[in-house]
């Protein structure tokens, strides 16, 4: 059996080759220790002389292997000069790891930052860039820091990008060889360089190679939250307070259910007959009522599925969601689909414009779209079945440098969530007076102002570290550590950052972590844990749970609960039982399931999104990057008549209106009297086709002789508007059409097919009304053309991202002058100028 495992563990057998591999490695360390500081910064030139020889990028790869092993012992020279620090075997195996576009799952304080350096170097040495991701800005910039006096020192340049620069150096920092971001900010930049009119306005450069840290955070937790650039739409605030209103006046089981499991609210019939009375309408489920169930479903959601201080936060006057994976507060985000407005409306504070989708892309797509991905966490395996069918990257675990001396206590269970929390206080009373530092983590922000009020009354010093004081959240963390300190930490908070023991503090057996409560993944439990027992210290870690945690209420077996009641279960006797933590880590087990599968489910809707968007970026990054696009406005122009002959022509030819067909053609491109009846009067389609085409090339070059050189910017501008227009418009309908799809299910249909046939046939609808649009726009606009082109900016069309960035969309502006009577209005209503503005003379 033991052989047969040793055949079947892949870990084992990949450690073997990264062990094989560190070792050349460390066979180079005497070579470079002789080295002068010249020729150890001559070596980097070196590496890129000979890449650039190198045009093709497989045959690249092939060399940045090759030289690997000298590559990694230059950093180590180069770290301990300047850093003075010196990698360990177990860090030359991470980084190798990374370097083949995997996972590194490295234990807290193993030191990720530092092992990221080499494959960092190695790949940036190709001068395509590296980008290397952190969840927040202050990491970003405190390891781009603290890692640039080694860049620096071998010849690379690193930039940071952060959410206050400008464009230019937004540009600057994608320009070096290595920029530290955030991954909300790479996904940010990414859509709003593909909504510029000028290639000049783009700030990066194509994805090359990404390494995530913390990656089971952003590729993971974050992945089931598009990023979306939204513009507003109109202002409707007035439904969101009569629903909110309405639902303060129904009760519990009476008017509606709630699930606790799939946390849905349903109104029951004494509820519906409620709102029918309130809204004054005879059937609530009637169609034309849609508008009012939605208002009313999400403001129940709004009280019932949202609680303050868990899910969201106000601060002067604004709702801020918090992250229930970091428990930091998330500036600029909003909750989708009117829950945001409900909660504005609970809350009774401003409610703001509803908002139109622009652009939007999930984590999931966005980083599959580097040429190489990796990363770097302290816990990833439980998940690695998801990494590698979605990102495919395989999870090798690392080793640690030291054996792990950390003592995990199992579980204990009481019967009340108040007990549970007295015993917690008390623990850490007794541990506090040994001058044993102590980190309590907590689920919610509720909990953890809950057990600062405790520890307050029993005059304990502490520090609270949660979404309402996170700005000094890396100083809290850092000296969490410090013999006698207590701190209370919401989930994941601090992460990246290391605690060191201060002294004295390993005889008294390290740092005690304290979870209040299980999360609902395996691995945020894990990576509380892991802040005790850094780099071979002693540590200690336990949860304490109750049967009313959320978790036990949503996914504990009502069975356990009533067997531990007739164990005569209190607060005074907890009980530690591995039947218990069995059943919680198989309740975790099953949520993470759920969370995979909606995962999956957004990653399938936004495929069908993908497609299009990448036809969509690459029509209009073929503008921006082509001088001339005539032909690619003479093609549409073909499409557009033959398009409109096909519809005009069908069936029996003695029933053709040719008069209906040329009040067409003269609406969409020439003027009027310009086509006669006789000359298309008994032609074949193929010959009407050609007629017409004739006098729109006709058209065409006098717009052309009238504007001279000017017409090439004027096509340009016509064709990224409309692009964008129709876009624009198109998503915000995608995304509708997603929202109702899943009742399609109900009439036995698969919505994600429907959502696929549906979506290509708008799709296709969008691409022949670009055709039409620009035809239309480039031949029937007057033009002076002693004046510019201007770019404004359209009214209502100014892009707020949800990072809380805003970015203005400019848009070609038409010159109009001696309008036609049968010409489109330039106010862009679609009508013809006599019906619209043209009207008594106005």
């Amino acid at each position: 059996m033991g052989f047969i495992k040793k055949m079947l563990d892949g870990t084992s057998k990949e450690l073997k080759t990264l062990s094989k591999i560190a070792d050349k490695v460390e066979s180079y360390k005497d070579e470079m220790a002789a080295l002068s500081d010249e020729a150890l910064k001559e070596k980097t030139i070196k590496y890129q002389n000979d890449l650039k020889e190198i045009e093709d990028y497989r045959k690249q790869e092939k060399y940045l292997d090759d030289i690997l092993p000298e590559a990694y012992a230059v950093v180590r020279e180069a770290a301990k000069r300047t850093l003075n620090m010196f990698p360990f075997k177990v860090q030359v195996m991470g980084g190798t790891a990374i370097h083949r576009g995997d996972i590194a799952e490295m234990r807290t304080g193993e030191g990720k930052t530092l092992t990221a350096t080499m494959p960092v170097y190695l790949n940036a040495l190709t001068g395509r860039g590296v980008h290397v991701v952190t969840v927040n800005e202050y990491l970003s910039s405190v390891q781009a820091e603290e890692m640039s006096h080694l860049y620096n020192f071998l010849g690379l340049s690193v930039g940071v990008n952060l959410n206050s620069l400008s464009t230019e150096e937004k540009r600057a920092a994608y320009e070096c060889d290595i920029t530290y971001s955030t991954n909300n900010e790479l996904g940010f930049d990414y859509l709003r360089d593909n909504m510029v009119t000028y290639k000049e306005e783009r700030v990066m450069r194509p994805l090359n190679f990404a390494i995530i840290d913390e990656v089971d955070s952003i590729l993971i937790d974050e992945a089931r939250t598009p990023l979306i650039i939204s513009g507003q739409a109109e202002k409707s605030t007035s439904m969101y307070i009569q629903a909110n209103v309405f639902v303060k006046m129904l009760r519990e089981e009476e008017d509606y259910n709630y699930d606790e499991k799939t946390k849905g609210v349903q109104l029951t019939e004494k509820g519906i007959d409620k709102a029918e009375k309130m809204f004054k309408v005879d059937n609530l489920y009637d169609v034309k009522n849609v508008n009012i169930m939605h208002h009313i479903n999400i403001a129940l959601k709004a009280h019932r599925s949202f609680t303050k201080d868990v899910d969201y936060m106000i601060d002067e006057g604004e709702i801020l969601i918090i992250d229930q994976f970091t428990g930091r507060t998330m500036p600029g985000r909003r909750f989708s689909d009117g829950v945001h407005q409900a909660i504005e409306a609970k809350e009774s504070v401003e409610i703001q414009n509803e908002s139109k989708t622009m652009a939007s892309i999930t984590f999931q797509n966005f980083f599959r779209m580097y040429n190489k991905l990796s990363g770097m966490t302290g816990t990833a395996k439980t998940e690695e079945e998801e990494l590698m069918s979605i990102y495919n990257m395989a999870v090798t675990q690392i080793p640690t440098n030291r054996p792990i001396q950390r003592e995990d206590k199992a579980d204990l269970i009481f019967a009340t969530e108040k007990g549970k929390l007295k015993a917690v206080v008390e623990d850490v009373i007794e541990r506090h007076k040994k001058g044993q530092p102590v980190l309590l983590g907590t689920v919610a922000v509720e909990t953890s102002e809950y057990i600062s009020d405790l520890l307050k009354k029993r005059g304990i010093r502490h520090n609270v570290l949660n979404a309402k004081n996170h700005e000094r959240e890396a100083e809290i963390v850092a000296n969490a550590g410090q013999k006698g300190s207590v701190t209370i930490a919401t989930n994941m908070a601090g992460r990246g950052t290391d605690i060191k023991l201060g002294e004295g503090v390993q005889d008294l057996g390290g740092l005690a972590v304290i979870g209040t409560e299980r999360h609902e993944s395996r691995r945020i439990d894990d990576q509380l844990r892991g802040r005790a027992g850094r780099q071979g210290d002693k540590g200690y870690s336990r949860f304490y749970l109750s049967l009313q945690d959320e978790l036990m209420v949503r996914f504990g077996s009502e069975r356990m609960q009533t067997m531990m009641s007739r164990l005569g279960m209190n607060d005074d006797a907890p009980i530690e039982s591995k039947m218990v933590s069995r059943a919680v880590e198989s309740a975790q087990k099953r949520v993470e399931g759920n969370n995979y599968d909606s995962r999956k489910r957004i990653l399938e809707y936004d495929d069908v999104l993908r497609k299009q968007r990448e036809i969509m970026y690459k029509e209009r990054n073929d503008i921006l990057e082509t001088e001339d696009c005539s032909e690619q406005v003479k093609s549409m122009m073909t499409e557009s008549v033959k398009r409109l002959v096909d519809r005009h022509f069908i069936g029996d030819e003695d029933k053709y209106d040719y008069e209906d067909f040329v009040k067409y053609v003269e609406d969409m491109y020439l003027q009027e009297g310009k086509l006669s009846i006789k000359e298309i009067e008994r032609q074949d389609k193929e010959d009407i086709v050609e007629i017409v085409m004739n006098k729109v090339i006709e058209q065409y070059a006098s717009q052309e002789a009238e504007l001279g050189e000017q017409m090439r910017e004027f096509e340009r501008m016509i064709l990224l508007r409309t692009i964008d227009m129709k876009w624009t418009d198109h998503i915000d309908s995608m995304d509708q059409l997603r929202t109702g799809i899943h009742l399609r299910s109900y009439g036995q249909i698969n919505p994600l097919r429907e959502y696929q046939n549906e979506g290509l046939v708008m799709f296709e609808d969008m691409l022949e009304s670009i055709e039409d649009e620009v035809s239309q726009f480039i031949l029937k606009s007057q033009i002076s053309k002693n004046e510019e082109i201007e770019r404004e900016h359209i009214q209502g069309e100014a892009m707020i991202a949800q990072d809380g960035k805003e970015k203005v969309k400019k848009q070609p502006k038409v010159k109009e002058h001696d309008i036609g009577r049968n010409d489109p209005c330039p106010c862009g209503s679609g009508k013809k100028y006599k019906n619209c503005h043209g009207k008594d003379g106005n």
